[in-house]
C-alpha cells in the first residue's frame, strides 16, 4: 500500500524541470552567495536526492527564493537557504510553534513557523545561521523572521526573531504566541 504522503510529496517531471531551471538561474545570478561552487555539482546532488526537490519547491512556492549558501565538506552536502529579500510572503503571520498556537484563545493565526517548516521538510534558521546569511547580503530590511529558540527561553513562553536594520542584525524576543503580518521565517535544507 502506498503512503499518501509519498504521493503528495512527489513532483511531476515538468514541475521538477521548472524548479531546477529556477534554481540554476538564481544560482548563476547570485554567485556571491556561493563563491567557488559549481552548479554542475549541485545539480548532481539534486539528481541523486530527488526527494529534496519537493521541499525546495515548497520553499519556492511560499516565496523563499531558495539558493545555495554553502557547502559542508565533512557531510558532502550543499546548504540551501531562503534568500528572498524579505521574509517569505507565504510564511508570514504565524506564531512560533504548535504550543503557542494552541495557547491562543482569540485571533489565532492559521499556522505556526515550526509546524510549517516541519511540513515542508526544512529547518528554521538558528541565530548563527541567520547572521551568516546576512553576511552574504542584507535581508529582512522591512520584515523579521523567527529563528530557532533555546528551550530555556521557550519554556518561559518566549521565542526569538531577527531582522536587519541600520546595517546591523538584531535579535529580539517576543511571546511565542505573537504573530505579525511582517514576521515569517526563513528555512534551510541540506542536499
Amino acid at each position: 500500500m502506498t503512503n499518501i504522503n509519498e504521493i503528495s510529496n512527489e513532483l511531476s517531471l515538468e514541475k521538477r524541470e521548472e524548479l531546477i531551471r529556477a534554481l540554476m538561474a538564481r544560482f548563476e545570478k547570485n554567485m556571491h552567495r556561493h563563491k567557488g561552487l559549481e552548479w554542475a555539482n549541485v545539480q548532481a546532488k539534486l539528481d541523486a536526492n530527488t526527494e529534496k526537490l519537493w521541499s525546495l519547491n515548497e520553499m519556492e512556492t511560499t516565496g523563499g527564493e531558495p539558493d545555495v549558501v554553502g557547502y559542508d565538506e565533512k557531510k558532502d552536502e550543499y546548504i540551501f537557504c531562503d534568500c528572498s529579500v524579505e521574509s517569505p510572503k507565504g510564511r508570514r503571520s504565524v506564531c512560533y510553534d504548535r504550543e503557542a498556537l494552541e495557547s491562543r484563545k482569540k485571533h489565532k493565526p492559521e499556522n505556526s513557523a515550526m509546524d510549517m517548516a516541519n511540513a515542508m521538510g526544512i529547518e528554521l534558521l538558528t541565530e548563527e545561521q541567520y547572521r551568516v546569511l546576512q553576511k552574504l547580503e542584507s535581508f529582512d530590511l522591512k520584515t523579521s523572521s523567527w529563528v530557532q529558540t533555546p528551550s530555556a527561553i521557550r519554556k518561559l513562553g518566549g521565542a526569538l526573531f531577527c531582522d536587519c536594520r541600520f546595517g546591523h542584525v538584531f535579535l529580539y524576543h517576543n511571546g511565542a504566541d505573537s504573530y505579525y503580518g511582517a514576521r515569517g521565517f526563513r528555512g534551510s535544507l541540506r542536499v
